[in-house]
């Protein structure tokens, strides 16, 4: 089969509302572009008519169009994964389905890459997300680079660009979580980053839930440093020679005043205090023992069903 120039990855779950509104900005904005690509949308084993209506626009665009058809719904991050794993571009670009990134910036990208950039992340310029979300963001993205020292200004905005080396070596990788802007920031020699536009949602919802935007942190964190853990052991040791002063102060007070019950409840508080850090340390120890249980199970990290291409 032909290299194209351009691979643009779109992994997709539930959006048959805004699926023709993207199909309407994408395909014209890579047009003008002048160069060869190919767009892989993946099919995460959406529960509408996503799945249909691209096999619609594969067969309308055929010679531009491929669709990767999950059998159930494994995640955003393993779809993009199986878009690296069946792309053949030179460089490659993910984008979210829900338009609220502009297709028409990928050229703004790619420009960037040809001045010799291997990796360019993206940086939204007015968020068009509700409050707690930038709250939220701000405060993970200045825990992350503390703890991983990777320095990504905006981690939660998925229109990326990567040279075809950075994907080689991301397909060489087995884990079964990762994060894979912070996998391909590792792995760049000349990263960079430019300011590109945020919109809001063309149709349907988000689909990150809270619950989901701190697993995926957890697997951020977690996924590559070991940081966690060795704060919670220096905490571990401060806290025991702190117990063991005030064990002596204890005795002391005791020998002088006398049997007291008047501290009780002071004791009560950081008995309390001392064992809500002993769970959540052991919760800590435990995400990181359950990422060795996934690995070593060696499950496959998703299931293709079929995949729709025009063969040559």
């Amino acid at each position: 089969m032909s290299t194209p120039d351009v691979s643009v990855i779109i992994p997709v779950y539930n959006e048959e509302e805004g699926l023709q509104s993207l199909f309407d900005r994408l395909y014209p904005a890579l047009d003008k572009l002048q160069t060869s690509y190919e767009i892989v949308f993946i099919n995460d084993g959406s529960r509408d008519r996503s799945a249909a209506i691209l096999r619609e626009q594969f067969q309308k665009r055929p010679d531009v169009t491929r669709v990767i058809l999950f059998n159930g719904n494994f995640g955003q991050h393993k779809a993009i994964m199986a878009g690296f794993e069946h792309c053949r571009g030179k460089k490659i670009v993910t984008l979210d389905a829900d338009l609220q990134n502009p297709p028409e910036d990928i050229g703004n990208l790619l420009a960037k890459m040809d001045e010799g950039y291997d990796y360019v992340g993206s940086i939204r310029r007015q968020r068009s997300d509700s409050w707690w979300r930038h709250v939220a963001s701000r405060a993970m993205n200045h825990l992350r680079e503390r703890i991983t020292h990777i320095k990504m200004t905006d981690q939660g905005c998925m229109l990326r660009a990567y040279s075809r080396d950075i994907i080689d070596t991301i397909n060489q990788c087995n884990e079964v979580n990762t994060f894979i802007p912070a996998l391909a920031y590792s792995f760049a020699r000349h990263p960079t980053e430019i300011t590109v536009g945020h919109e809001e949602r063309a149709a349907g919802e988000s689909k990150y839930s809270l619950y989901s935007l701190i697993r995926l942190n957890f697997d951020l964190m977690t996924g590559f440093s070991i940081v966690p853990l060795q704060m919670f052991s220096m905490i571990g040791i401060a806290v025991s020679i702190f117990s063991a002063f005030f064990v002596v102060f204890l005795m002391i007070r005791r020998l002088i005043v006398g049997p007291e019950a008047e501290g009780m409840f002071t004791l009560f508080a950081i008995a309390f205090f001392l064992i809500g850090i002993a769970l959540f340390g052991i919760g800590l120890l435990g995400e990181y023992v359950g990422r060795i249980y996934q690995e070593v199970r060696h499950r496959p990290r998703y299931l293709i069903q079929a995949i729709l291409e025009q063969k040559e």
